[in-house]
């Protein structure tokens, strides 16, 4: 079998949105599955990591496309994640903010849509394919196969690695109701005539399932292709963040609460030692600074994959902070699975009842605490911080294994075969 991935975040692209499909591209030839990856042609990455490239596999084949990137025009070297909105822009932002939400829809790779389709209908005429793959965000992705499926017979199979119009920011777009609703009909569109729809986890499934019965959770995962040396654990006491921060996931109560430790037991004032591995918002730097945080705190704001697997070992606690959005019971980032393999005590501040909690329970990897609950967040940072001090901090994870990209891989190639079959 044959498919064609179509994917705008490829390598050199850096953070969590490519891992995903370059780790399924890695495996889907032990499954007699032929990859085929469609991507962009010198594009506009927020964040690039050029020793992804490495894990290529030497014998698939990559088309490229060039893109226009409207970001260009806005004067902007680099694009910024969506993320990463200002809370409070100045007139320009504002005006930039609206443009975007209710002019490019779904998004601003809109524009690679129509010579996508133009150049792969032809492509798809001279080469024979089972399937094709769109994966989003960006959503505009799914547009491709949307018109591709209405030009031949071929099967399309569209993967949500995260939600459309439930994705985290969406609430903070300055959305007119009228483009509010083309977005609902466009995702609509895509989720009623998608022969197979991929989602990475159950909420999202749910939401879903009204539209097309024929919905798959195959969550993200990790990878162990780099042979990691086993170092001993930090001296510090140390809580590691790995991934953006914006100001969704700033975990205020946390802060408050090591604040208040630091002030009753100087011993933990002299052991606590914060990482952030990643853009930080602003809103989080101020409450870090307000809770007198600051020297306990460091900063990086990117490191290769490489060195994060290493940097995730041998920390005490490993913080994971959802965000506080109205969606967030559905959220599982994609740190998780690569937390899980560094086998270290997980603090998850994310819904108890939500889908990232159910993963932690049942791995038995970690403590979940509710975005507010201040007291027991104090209860379980006190309970690891006295079995750092008694070198007993450790967890006996299981139920791992099932979230290797191999594993996960295998699910994703009967779920092709069987959308190829019928």
């Amino acid at each position: 079998m044959k498919v064609l991935i179509i994917t705008y975040y490829w390598p050199p692209a850096g953070g969590s949105g490519v891992q995903r499909w370059l780790k399924f591209v890695k495996y889907l030839q032990d499954f007699d599955i032929t990859p085929i990856v469609y991507t962009v042609d010198k594009p506009n990455y927020a964040i690039q990591d050029e020793s992804l490239k490495n894990e290529i596999p030497k014998n698939i084949d990559i088309i490229k496309h060039p893109i226009w990137e409207p970001n260009n025009l806005m004067g902007k070297k680099k694009q910024t994640s969506a993320g990463f909105l200002d809370p409070n822009p100045n007139i320009l932002g504002k005006v930039i903010q609206y443009v975007r939400a209710n002019y490019f829809i779904p998004d601003s790779r809109k524009y690679w849509i129509k010579p996508s389709v133009k150049f792969l209908s032809k492509f798809l005429q001279k080469s024979e394919f089972d399937a094709i793959i769109t994966t989003g965000p960006p959503h505009s992705l799914h547009l491709i196969g949307l018109e591709l499926q209405k030009l031949s017979s071929i099967k399309w199979i569209a993967d949500f690695r995260d939600p459309w119009t439930e994705i985290d920011y969406f609430h903070q777009l300055p959305l007119t109701q009228k483009a509010f609703n083309k977005h609902l009909e466009l995702e609509q569109k895509v989720l009623k005539n998608a022969d197979a729809i991929l989602v990475v986890g159950k909420t999202m499934k749910e939401k879903f399932k009204i539209f097309n019965e024929n919905i798959h959770v195959i969550t993200n995962g990790f990878d162990n292709e780099r042979s990691i040396v086993t170092q001993a654990l930090d001296k510090w006491f140390t809580i590691t963040h790995i991934g953006m921060m914006n100001a969704d996931r700033n975990p205020k109560k946390l802060w408050k609460v090591l604040a208040d430790l630091m002030n009753e037991d100087s011993d933990f004032k002299t052991d606590l030692q914060i990482n952030l591995i990643g853009k930080v918002a602003q809103e989080v730097l101020n409450d870090i600074q307000s809770n007198g945080l600051e020297k306990h705190v460091t900063f990086t704001d990117y490191m290769i994959h490489g060195e994060v697997l290493q940097y995730q070992s041998t920390s005490q606690i490993l913080l994971l902070a959802v965000n506080d959005v109205p969606s967030s019971k559905g959220i599982i980032t994609g740190k998780i699975f690569e937390y899980l393999r560094a086998k270290r005590p997980i603090l998850a501040i994310a819904p108890i009842d939500g889908d990232l909690a159910e993963i932690i329970s049942k791995t038995n990897s970690g403590e979940v605490v509710a975005f507010d609950d201040e007291m027991r967040m104090k209860n379980v940072v006190l309970e690891f911080y006295e079995k750092y001090k008694n070198k007993k901090l450790y967890i006996d994870s299981k139920n791992v294994d099932q979230y290797h990209r191999k594993n996960l891989t295998k699910q994703l190639a009967e779920v092709i075969e069987k959308t190829i079959k019928g």
